[in-house]
């Protein structure tokens, strides 16, 4: 009989109607992420969806572990998936994309720095961006290269990232 009495129990305790009620159940705003106390190092984390204290409802997510911005791995330096190099591209020792010096200074010839006006020496405020990433298939040449402020060239790195 006893037996019997917790074996009912341990049906109903992990039956989903019973889980959903207990989780679900009346109007409490702290219902938050599904986790438990263990580490979960490199592992995503679903969070159910939850009404905050102020009223407005957050759609379920899932959340990356600290450190990892993404789910794909982000390698500099090398070509992305589905991408092909041009072949002006050189890869160094490693295999990893080598930019070239010679095209570099080729375009600062063609184009003097917008700041200074110079065709040589460093350009303050600017940096030479290709149009198209090198990662994503683009040229390594001064056909594929621009001025562009450091300001406009970080924001534009975060979004070439995968070749979007």
């Amino acid at each position: 009989m006893r037996i019997a009495v917790l074996f009912l129990a341990a049906v109903i305790a992990v039956t989903p109607f019973a889980s959903a009620r207990a989780s679900h159940g009346g109007s409490h705003s702290s219902s938050h992420a599904k986790s438990s106390s263990k580490s979960t190092t490199g592992k995503t984390t679903h969070v159910r969806g939850y009404t905050r204290k102020d009223g407005t409802y957050v759609s379920g997510y899932d959340r990356h572990p600290a450190g990892m911005a993404e789910p794909h791995y982000y390698r500099k330096n090398s070509i992305a998936e589905g991408y092909s190099l041009h072949p002006t591209v050189q890869r160094d020792s490693h295999g990893r994309i080598k930019r070239s010096a010679a095209a570099k200074d080729a375009f600062k010839r063609e184009h003097p720095c917008p700041a200074t006006g110079r065709s040589t020496g460093s350009c303050p405020g600017y940096v030479i961006d290709h149009v198209r990433a090198l990662e994503c298939g683009g040229a390594d040449s001064p056909s594929n290269m621009q001025w562009q402020t450091v300001a406009a060239g970080k924001a534009k790195d975060k979004t070439e990232r995968y070749c979007r």
